[in-house]
Protein backbone atom coordinates (compact mmCIF):
# COMPACT_ATOMS: atom_id res chain seq x y z
CA UNK A 1 0.00 0.00 0.00
CA UNK A 2 1.68 3.35 -0.88
CA UNK A 3 1.89 5.02 1.79
CA UNK A 4 3.61 8.66 0.37
CA UNK A 5 5.34 10.10 -2.80
CA UNK A 6 7.79 12.79 -3.17
CA UNK A 7 9.29 14.52 -5.95
CA UNK A 8 12.44 17.29 -5.87
CA UNK A 9 14.14 19.01 -8.84
CA UNK A 10 17.59 20.80 -7.99
CA UNK A 11 19.35 23.19 -10.51
CA UNK A 12 22.81 21.72 -10.67
CA UNK A 13 24.92 24.55 -11.18
CA UNK A 14 22.88 26.83 -8.78
CA UNK A 15 23.41 23.81 -6.17
CA UNK A 16 26.98 23.53 -7.29
CA UNK A 17 27.31 27.29 -6.40
CA UNK A 18 26.26 27.16 -2.78
CA UNK A 19 28.79 24.21 -2.65
CA UNK A 20 31.31 26.19 -3.62
CA UNK A 21 29.69 29.26 -1.47
CA UNK A 22 29.32 27.26 1.54
CA UNK A 23 32.18 24.49 1.95
CA UNK A 24 30.70 22.95 4.69
CA UNK A 25 27.34 22.25 3.30
CA UNK A 26 28.52 19.22 1.37
CA UNK A 27 29.09 17.75 5.01
CA UNK A 28 26.09 19.07 6.46
CA UNK A 29 24.47 17.34 3.84
CA UNK A 30 26.24 13.98 2.63
CA UNK A 31 27.72 11.38 4.13
CA UNK A 32 31.62 10.67 3.70
CA UNK A 33 31.25 8.50 0.77
CA UNK A 34 28.29 10.78 -1.31
CA UNK A 35 30.70 13.28 -0.78
CA UNK A 36 33.49 11.74 -3.17
CA UNK A 37 30.47 11.76 -5.96
CA UNK A 38 30.44 14.30 -9.28
CA UNK A 39 28.36 17.20 -8.85
CA UNK A 40 25.48 15.93 -10.74
CA UNK A 41 25.45 12.94 -8.80
CA UNK A 42 25.09 15.23 -5.48
CA UNK A 43 22.61 17.21 -7.09
CA UNK A 44 20.68 14.04 -7.52
CA UNK A 45 21.13 12.99 -3.97
CA UNK A 46 20.30 15.95 -2.82
CA UNK A 47 16.95 16.06 -4.66
CA UNK A 48 16.54 12.56 -3.36
CA UNK A 49 16.42 13.25 0.50
CA UNK A 50 14.14 16.31 -0.12
CA UNK A 51 11.61 13.84 -2.06
CA UNK A 52 11.82 11.27 0.85
CA UNK A 53 11.30 14.21 3.52
CA UNK A 54 8.31 14.79 1.55
CA UNK A 55 7.23 11.23 1.51
CA UNK A 56 7.24 11.06 4.89
CA UNK A 57 5.49 14.03 5.32
CA UNK A 58 8.33 16.41 6.13
CA UNK A 59 8.44 16.76 9.61
CA UNK A 60 10.62 18.62 11.68
CA UNK A 61 14.15 17.11 12.63
CA UNK A 62 15.04 14.55 10.15
CA UNK A 63 18.89 14.84 9.67
CA UNK A 64 20.61 14.72 6.81
CA UNK A 65 22.69 11.27 7.21
CA UNK A 66 20.21 9.35 8.50
CA UNK A 67 19.34 8.83 4.99
CA UNK A 68 22.23 7.84 2.11
CA UNK A 69 21.69 7.23 -1.03
CA UNK A 70 23.48 3.96 -2.14
CA UNK A 71 23.31 1.60 -4.62
CA UNK A 72 22.18 -1.94 -4.23
CA UNK A 73 23.16 -5.39 -5.61
CA UNK A 74 21.41 -4.32 -9.27
CA UNK A 75 23.27 -0.85 -9.21
CA UNK A 76 19.91 0.74 -8.69
CA UNK A 77 19.50 3.61 -6.26
CA UNK A 78 18.82 2.92 -2.69
CA UNK A 79 17.97 4.44 0.71
CA UNK A 80 19.93 3.37 3.61
CA UNK A 81 18.34 5.02 6.29
CA UNK A 82 19.05 5.40 9.77
CA UNK A 83 18.52 7.01 13.05
CA UNK A 84 15.46 10.31 12.48
CA UNK A 85 14.76 8.57 9.24
CA UNK A 86 14.28 5.07 10.23
CA UNK A 87 12.31 6.26 13.69
CA UNK A 88 9.77 8.52 10.86
CA UNK A 89 9.94 5.24 8.79
CA UNK A 90 8.90 3.03 11.95
CA UNK A 91 6.09 5.72 13.16
CA UNK A 92 4.49 5.64 9.86
CA UNK A 93 5.08 1.67 9.07
CA UNK A 94 6.92 2.57 5.91
CA UNK A 95 8.72 -1.27 4.78
CA UNK A 96 9.50 0.04 1.60
CA UNK A 97 10.93 3.13 -0.32
CA UNK A 98 11.36 3.16 -4.10
CA UNK A 99 14.16 6.07 -5.52
CA UNK A 100 14.59 6.93 -8.88
CA UNK A 101 17.01 9.90 -10.02
CA UNK A 102 17.76 11.41 -13.32
CA UNK A 103 20.24 14.30 -14.18
CA UNK A 104 20.09 15.80 -17.46
CA UNK A 105 20.28 19.30 -19.26
CA UNK A 106 21.29 21.11 -16.07
CA UNK A 107 18.19 19.21 -13.86
CA UNK A 108 18.66 16.64 -11.38
CA UNK A 109 15.41 15.61 -9.95
CA UNK A 110 14.42 12.70 -7.71
CA UNK A 111 11.05 10.70 -6.94
CA UNK A 112 10.38 8.44 -3.98
CA UNK A 113 7.65 6.15 -3.21
CA UNK A 114 6.72 5.15 -0.12
CA UNK A 115 5.02 2.00 0.77
CA UNK A 116 3.27 0.43 4.17
CA UNK A 117 3.82 -3.54 4.95
CA UNK A 118 0.36 -3.47 3.71
CA UNK A 119 -1.35 -3.53 6.93
CA UNK A 120 -4.01 -0.68 6.59
CA UNK A 121 -3.21 2.59 8.70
Amino acid sequence: MIAGVGIDVVDVARFGASLERTPALAQRLFTEAERELPLTSLAARFAAKEALAKALGAPVGLGWHDAEVTRGPDRRPAFTVRGTVAARMAELGIATVHVSLSHDAGIASAVVVTERDGQPG
